[in-house]
């Protein structure tokens, strides 16, 4: 016999409305969702509205949008997509270091607007190294290690980290070393954010934490956007207590086109897209796809995040 099932799928534009969602999955076993950004808070809610749901597939590493509780009372299975975005995130980590470190956001628009002439002065659109100095990572899971590979072997670095538990294998590999949070913060060059967010690592960097770090440091977030005070980095930034910051995410998606931060020079933004290549994001795809199926056909999923 060939197994086989039914899909509604939603075609519109961006998120799908509330009221669609919990109209259409009263009789709905899996629900395969991109996150928070496309079906919004998995809460007690929408499970009433879907008292047949098994599975929740999340085509995303991130999983903040689950009602952590609320599914295991009503033994819903929750999965996510690790390890498929590893690299590619940690190409973006780079990326806003190399962009912020020397300028080349501003630099292309430096050039661009005719700006450069004979007489230009370079020392005043000097950068920054990023060889040979010190990266701190803060949260160092998968990414993490493969921002420190990056960092120790192709570009010298030092390589601090903070992180709940020790890393002997990836001290060992990329002679990282192990350190509390306030030491991570005074020495390191460029500081990169790379936790999950939960209650522990909400607004985890803040005034207090930007006013320890170097006035030459590179904060870089490519996290979740409420694991920082972002009025805090603003405030950092306009006085000058940090050098420049490169930014996947923020506090509010879409980033409001008025926030300050925007109109900074010392800033790199860029729309979360850490995970947003054509490869990556279709082997994402394919990974929830698996893991739904799998709970579907009573077998335990790939990725579970709640059992």
């Amino acid at each position: 016999m060939t197994d086989y099932c039914d899909i509604i799928e939603w075609r519109g534009d961006g998120r799908t409305p509330r009221d669609v969602l919990l109209a259409e999955i009263a009789d709905v076993k899996g629900l395969y969702t991109g996150g928070s950004s496309m079906v919004g808070r998995i809460d007690e809610e929408l499970l009433n509205h879907a008292p047949h749901l098994k599975v929740i597939s999340n085509v995303s590493v991130g999983y903040n949008n689950f009602d952590v509780e609320v599914m295991k009372k009503r033994n819903v299975i929750g999965t996510n997509t690790p390890h498929v975005l590893d690299e590619t995130v940690a190409d973006l980590a780079f990326a806003l270091i190399l962009a912020t470190a020397r300028r080349i956001t501003e630099l292309d628009r430096f050039i661009k607007d005719g700006s450069w002439k004979p007489t230009t002065n370079y020392h005043e659109i000097y950068g920054k190294d990023v060889h040979s100095t010190t990266l701190g990572i803060i949260g160092m899971g998968r990414i993490g290690e493969a921002i420190a590979r990056r960092a120790k072997f192709g570009f010298n670095m030092d390589v601090l980290y903070y992180n709940r538990n020790r890393k002997p294998e990836a001290e060992e590999k990329y002679g990282a070393e192990y350190c509390d949070l306030t030491s991570l913060l005074t020495r390191s060059d460029y500081i990169v954010l790379m936790t999950p967010l939960t209650p522990e690592t909400f607004q985890i960097i803040g005034e207090k934490e930007f006013k320890m770090m170097k006035k030459s440091a590179v904060f870089i977030n490519v996290s979740r956007g409420q694991t920082v005070d972002e009025q805090a980095l603003i405030r950092a930034l306009q006085n000058g207590e940090i050098y420049g910051a490169g930014l996947d995410v923020f506090e509010t998606e879409p980033v409001n086109p008025h926030n300050p931060l925007l109109q900074m020079s010392n800033v790199v933004a860029v729309p979360h897209i850490g995970s947003a290549t054509a490869r990556t994001e279709a082997a994402m795809a394919m990974r929830a796809a698996e893991n739904l199926v799998a709970v579907l056909r009573g077998k335990e999923p790939i990725d579970p995040v709640i059992k």
